[in-house]
């Protein structure tokens, strides 16, 4: 298979096991997602999915949530780590939505990554999922996964974030994101198949997987 074919087959497969893939973080609005997508990081979408229920009995919009106090947000969300820097970063970033975007998310790539705690990926996460932008957010498993199907080099997520938007149509990019996660995690874990164990790492790579799990381009 050439590198087309390769992202072919891989459209075709996760369409077919995930026809209908849902953002894992339970949200109710832009806003709701934003948090969660904030406190997702180097944390698991299941143990942000328990926090976020009692953050959001303290408040669930914007300017509501500026008027809490940094030290009772780290509280509830410390179970999803770096509990002082998320905390800080969410009341911040709710005074500017409030001050500046009339307590709404901004539909803005460059106004959401002037928010604090919000990178390319949140932002990204959340003009995809809250507006229907095209948007590809890559994680650090989304990049793995397209070094292992030789769909980029993987020398950092942000060519390969401009692989695969180039590989893909960007009609596909908000689903397909999405699907690659929920493969990865079923089927193609980070420290669970060296190119060559789950059933698309075997058919994209073929024998051309070497020792260790790199494979040839």
């Amino acid at each position: 298979m050439n590198k087309s074919e390769r992202a072919r087959f891989v459209a075709q497969r996760l369409e077919e096991l995930y026809p209908s893939p849902a953002v894992a973080l339970e949200h109710t609005d832009a806003f709701t997602l934003l948090v969660a997508v904030v406190l997702s990081a180097q944390c698991t979408d299941r143990r942000v999915n328990l926090v976020t229920p009692e953050l959001f009995s303290l408040a669930r919009t914007p300017c509501a949530f500026a008027r809490l106090r940094v030290a009772d947000v780290g509280t509830v969300v410390h179970p999803c780590g770096l509990a002082s820097r998320k905390a800080a970063a969410l009341v911040a970033l709710s005074r500017i939505l409030c001050e500046r975007h009339g307590g709404r998310v901004p539909a803005s790539f460059a106004a959401l990554e002037a928010l604090p705690g919000v990178g390319h990926k949140t932002a990204s996460v959340v003009m995809a999922q809250a507006f229907g932008v095209p948007a590809f957010p890559v994680d650090t498993h989304i990049h793995r996964l397209a070094a292992r199907w030789r769909l980029s080099p993987g020398t950092n997520v942000v060519r390969t974030e401009h692989d695969l938007k180039k590989l893909f149509p960007a009609r596909l990019w908000n689903t397909l994101h999405l699907r690659m996660i929920y493969y990865g995690r079923e089927h193609c874990p980070a420290r669970g198949c060296d190119g060559s164990c789950c059933p698309i790492c075997r058919v994209v790579n073929g024998r051309a997987v070497r020792a260790g799990g790199r494979s040839r381009e």
